[in-house]
C-alpha cells in the first residue's frame, strides 16, 4: 500500500515539473539587447531537458528505494504474519499442553485417589480377611475337635435328637403298660388292678436320631433315621404308630426345592400333627410330657405318607398326603360277624401274627392349609377315609361294602409376654375319627347287615407353656378324646356302639370279692363301650446344662386320668351305669441329648 502511495506521489510530481517547464516556455518575453561586456567565458547551465532527465533519474532513484523499502518491509511483514501465526500455534499447541497436562494432573490426582481408597479398601479387606481367616481356622480347628456334624462328600450328617433317657412311672392303679401309658386301659374304679399301684424305671426311650442333607443348586435332600426300644414283637401293629422293632419311629427322605415345592415319603409324622413351621417334617410340635403315649387329645399318627407342599407366599403353605391306613377293629355290642374286615399276620408275611390288618381299600387323605401372619402359628386339615369289608349275608351272594369318612381339624399356637409364654389349642371333629386321636378309642362300629359305620368323634388339646428362664419350661395340659353312640333297636339285641341297654350292674362290684380269684379282670356285667378318656398335666424340664458338648436335663410330670364308659341297664347300686376309671401317675426323666 506504502509503495503504491510513493509511486503516485513521485509521478504526480514530475508531471508539475513538466507542466511548469511548458508554461515557462511558452510565455517567455524577448530580452533587450544590450552589449555585454566581455568577459571570461563560463560553463553553460545545464539544459531543462538534462534537469529533467535528472530528475527522473532522482525520481526513479527514490522509487526504486521506496520499493526496496516496501519490498523489505514486505517480506518482514510476512515474516512477522509468519512469526505472528508460528507464535499462535505454538501458543494454542501450549495451550492444548496445558490443557493436556492439566488433564494429565486432574487424572493423575484422581488415580492417586483411587489408589489410595484402593489401598485403604485393601487394608481393610486385608484386615477382614485375617480376620475371617482367623475366626475360619478357630471354627476349621474346633469343627476338626468338636465336629457339630460328619461331612461326608459333600452331605452333613448329623445325630441331633438323639438323647440317652432314665425315666419311671408311678400309678396309683396299675396298668402294666410299663412308661408308657394305655389310655384305654385306665382300670375302672372297682378293677382289680384299681387298688394296686405299679413303679417301674426303664431306658427304653432312649433315642437314636440320624439326620443326612445334602444341598443342591436347585434345592436340598434330605434323609432322616429315628429308633428307639418302645417296641414290642407281639404287639407291634399298624394303628397308630407303625412302628415295628427295633422301633422305627421314623425313616423318609425329602426333597425340598428352592421355588418352595417340598416332596416327602417314608414313616413319618402324619399331616394332621401339629407343626411350627410350615409344614415341614421334623418341626412337629409334641406336648411336652414324658409319657411315650404323650397327652389325651393329641391328633397324630406316626406311619407311612408321602407328602407334597407349597409355600405359596411368605407365612402361608399347602399341602397334601397319602398315609398309610388302618381300620381299628368294630368296636360295640352284639355285633354281626358275617363279614370280613381283615386278618391277623399270616406266616411268610412280615405282619404281626398277634395283630389285626385291615383290608384297606385306599390310603388316608389330608390336606392341610398353614398360615404363620408374623404372630403365631395356625392351621386348618381335613381327613377323608375310606372304610371296607366283604359281608356274607344270609341266603344271598357276598359282596363288598365301602363307606367313605371324613373329619375337619385346626389349631393355633401363639406367643405371649415376650415370648416368655404361648398357649395353643388343636382339635380334630368327624367321623371315623378316632385312630387319629392319642386314646385310639374306636373308628367303626357294624350295622345289623354287617355295613361298616364310622362313628363320629372328636378330640381336643389344650397347652399352656411358660418359659421364666432359657433353662426351665413348665406346661400344662388339659385334653380327652371322644366318641359318641352308634346303635340300632332296643333291648338287649341292640347292635352298635354305646348301646344303653348293655348290662352295666357289675360296675361297682370288684371281681371275685366273694370267692376264688381267677386273674387280673374288669368287673363283670359291666360291659359298656368308652365314652372319652380325658387327661390333665402338669410338669416342667429343666436344662442343668446346655451348650456345646449336648444338653442335660431333667423332667417331672403329674398327670390325673378319667376315663368314662357310656352309661347301661344299671342296678340299685349304680343307676345307670356310668362307670369309670381314674388313676394318678406320676413320671420322672433324666436326660443327656447330643449336641
Amino acid at each position: 500500500m506504502n509503495l503504491h502511495l510513493k509511486t503516485a506521489a513521485a509521478l504526480m510530481l514530475a508531471a508539475s515539473l513538466v507542466a511548469s517547464y511548458a508554461l515557462a516556455e511558452g510565455g517567455k518575453t524577448p530580452a533587450k539587447k544590450h552589449v555585454a561586456t566581455r568577459k571570461d567565458k563560463t560553463p553553460p547551465a545545464p539544459s531543462v531537458e538534462e534537469q529533467i532527465q535528472a530528475l527522473r533519474q532522482e525520481l526513479q532513484g527514490q522509487i526504486d528505494s521506496l520499493k526496496n523499502d516496501l519490498a523489505q518491509k514486505d517480506a518482514q511483514l510476512k515474516q512477522a504474519q509468519e512469526a505472528t501465526a508460528q507464535a499462535q500455534a505454538d501458543a494454542q499447541k501450549a495451550q492444548a499442553d496445558a490443557t493436556a497436562g492439566q488433564q494429565a494432573v486432574t487424572e493423575n490426582t484422581q488415580a492417586v485417589s483411587t489408589l489410595k481408597s484402593a489401598v485403604t479398601d485393601m487394608k481393610q479387606a486385608n484386615a477382614s480377611l485375617a480376620s475371617d481367616i482367623s475366626e475360619q481356622a478357630v471354627s476349621i480347628k474346633k469343627e476338626i475337635e468338636n465336629p457339630g456334624a460328619i461331612h461326608y462328600k459333600g452331605v452333613t450328617i448329623s445325630p441331633a435328637g438323639s438323647f440317652i433317657e432314665a425315666a419311671t412311672v408311678y400309678r396309683t392303679s396299675a396298668t402294666g403298660g410299663g412308661i408308657n401309658t394305655p389310655f384305654t386301659g385306665i382300670p375302672l374304679q372297682f378293677a382289680d388292678t384299681h387298688n394296686v399301684s405299679e413303679f417301674f424305671g426303664s431306658g427304653r426311650q432312649s433315642r437314636i436320631a440320624i439326620k443326612a442333607q445334602g444341598k443342591l443348586p436347585w434345592g436340598t435332600l434330605t434323609g432322616y433315621y429315628e429308633m428307639d426300644w418302645l417296641g414290642t414283637g407281639i404287639t407291634s401293629n399298624n394303628n397308630q404308630s407303625n412302628s415295628y422293632v427295633v422301633r422305627q419311629r421314623q425313616l423318609w427322605t425329602e426333597a425340598a426345592l428352592n421355588n418352595g415345592w417340598t416332596v416327602s415319603g417314608g414313616q413319618m409324622w402324619s399331616l394332621a400333627t401339629e407343626t411350627t413351621q410350615g409344614t415341614s417334617n421334623g418341626s412337629e410340635i409334641l406336648p411336652a410330657t414324658i409319657d411315650p403315649q404323650y397327652q389325651a387329645g393329641f391328633v397324630w399318627t406316626r406311619q407311612y405318607g408321602f407328602r407334597v407342599s407349597k409355600r405359596v407366599m411368605p407365612g402361608f403353605w399347602l399341602a397334601a398326603s397319602a398315609e398309610n391306613a388302618e381300620t381299628l377293629n368294630p368296636a360295640g355290642s352284639n355285633l354281626p360277624s358275617n363279614l370280613l374286615i381283615g386278618s391277623a399276620g399270616v406266616g411268610g408275611g412280615l405282619y404281626n401274627p398277634t395283630a389285626n390288618y385291615s383290608f384297606n381299600v385306599a390310603p388316608d387323605m389330608i390336606l392341610k392349609a398353614v398360615f404363620e401372619p408374623g404372630w403365631g402359628h395356625y392351621e386348618v386339615f381335613g381327613i377323608g377315609r375310606f372304610f371296607r369289608d366283604r359281608i356274607y349275608p344270609t341266603g344271598a351272594n357276598p359282596y363288598n361294602d365301602t363307606v367313605a369318612a371324613g373329619g375337619i381339624g385346626g389349631g393355633f399356637r401363639v406367643p405371649l409376654a415376650n415370648k416368655m409364654l404361648s398357649i395353643g389349642l388343636k382339635g380334630l371333629w368327624g367321623q371315623g375319627m378316632g385312630r387319629y386321636g392319642d386314646s385310639t378309642i374306636a373308628d367303626v362300629t357294624i350295622r345289623p347287615d354287617g355295613s361298616l359305620a364310622p362313628l363320629r368323634a372328636f378330640s381336643a388339646l389344650s397347652t399352656v407353656e411358660l418359659n421364666p428362664t432359657k433353662a426351665l419350661n413348665i406346661y400344662m395340659n388339659y385334653g380327652g378324646d371322644y366318641v359318641f353312640r352308634h346303635y340300632y333297636g332296643t333291648g338287649s339285641s341292640a347292635i352298635g356302639y354305646g348301646s344303653p341297654y348293655v348290662n352295666m350292674s357289675g360296675c361297682n362290684t370288684e371281681p371275685s370279692s366273694g370267692g376264688s380269684f381267677s386273674g387280673v379282670t374288669n368287673p363283670s356285667n359291666c360291659g359298656g363301650n368308652n365314652k372319652d378318656v380325658q387327661e390333665t398335666t402338669f410338669g416342667y424340664w429343666f436344662n442343668f446344662y446346655n451348650g456345646p458338648k449336648g444338653r442335660f436335663r431333667q423332667g417331672l410330670q403329674y398327670s390325673y386320668f378319667r376315663r368314662y364308659l357310656w352309661s347301661g341297664a344299671g342296678g340299685t347300686t349304680n343307676p345307670g351305669g356310668n362307670a369309670y376309671g381314674d388313676d394318678n401317675v406320676i413320671e420322672t426323666s433324666l436326660r443327656y441329648y447330643l449336641p
